[in-house]
């Protein structure tokens, strides 16, 4: 059976990723204490409805269950099952931020201080985190995001020569892409911004990509990524990474990188990796 249990900090997300994963096709549970975890497949296992894929939520509401979490990952893998632990992480900010919108009481949280809640809640949780597969930091990921960065290193592991490229253009100005895996400036290309029928426009319009990609450093840059990029995602595979995270950074996120950027997710199209593109400064324009 394939396995995975999704864990984190409270607020980061552990419901939107369970709704992913049930719209994937796997079996949801939430808030399964990991000692019953091995119950339940032990009794799919002897029924005659066949379960392929299991995605179970633990967190802290599992009380003293929680500390099972590693023994009963250990008990599965031994069992021939396919074990992936996801953890979720947030900014303390912006978890504050979500209760607050939420006004629901944090778990850890009894006499309704946030911050100490979440401060005691990251200590209990530093050993899990350390044991996770996949980490996704959910600070400044949507819904759709989190869905393609889920969708894409879970399926991705079932091809295991496809790598899943998230392509993300940002403005240094409103600071760096913190989920990057690779971050790479193009502030060295002339900028648009300065060019009075140009300035207005964004790097998702012909006018703009055709002067930014007119440059004989765009073209020569293209194909220096490129050619880096064929080189290193074959490495990355063959050490079980199958999601990949580069952002492109110009000054405003607006013209250089969104044209780098959709360039690039045409390069890995063309290279044969599922590829997306996000411009994260969009909003701002």
């Amino acid at each position: 059976m394939n396995i995975v249990i999704i864990t984190g900090l409270s607020g980061a997300g552990k419901s939107s990723a369970l709704r992913i994963f049930e719209d994937m096709g796997y079996y949801s549970m939430d808030n399964l204490p990991p000692s019953l975890i091995m119950n339940f497949v032990d009794l799919t296992e002897s029924s005659s409805k066949t379960i392929e894929h299991l995605a179970v939520v633990v967190d802290l509401r599992g009380g003293d269950f929680f500390r099972d979490l590693s023994g009963t990952i250990q008990t599965l893998k031994q069992k021939g099952h396919r074990v992936t632990l996801l953890f979720l992480d947030a900014e303390d900010e912006v978890l504050i931020r979500r209760y607050k919108e939420l006004r629901r009481p944090h778990p850890m949280a009894l006499h309704g201080d946030l911050v100490s809640g979440i401060e005691k809640e990251r200590g209990i949780l530093s050993t899990v985190r350390g044991m996770t597969d996949l980490l996704l930091e959910t600070s400044k990921l949507s819904t759709a995001r989190l869905k393609g960065h889920i969708e894409g290193y879970f399926r991705g592991k079932e091809q295991q020569n496809v790598m899943f490229v998230s392509v993300n253009s940002f403005g240094f100005k409103y600071g760096l892409l913190e989920d990057g895996d690779l971050i790479f400036d193009v502030r060295f290309l002339p900028n648009p911004f300065y060019v009075a029928e140009l300035k207005e426009h964004t790097g998702l319009e012909p006018n703009v990509r055709n002067y930014v990609m007119g440059f004989n450093e765009a073209e020569i840059f293209m194909e220096k990524l490129t050619e880096l990029l064929r080189f290193l995602i074959p490495q990355y595979l063959k050490e079980g990474k199958n999601t990949l995270v580069i952002g492109i950074g110009c000054t405003g996120g607006k013209h250089r990188s969104v044209v780098i950027a959709e360039a690039l997710k045409e390069a890995l199209t063309g290279m044969g990796h599922k590829t997306v593109v996000y411009h994260r400064d969009e909003k701002l324009w």
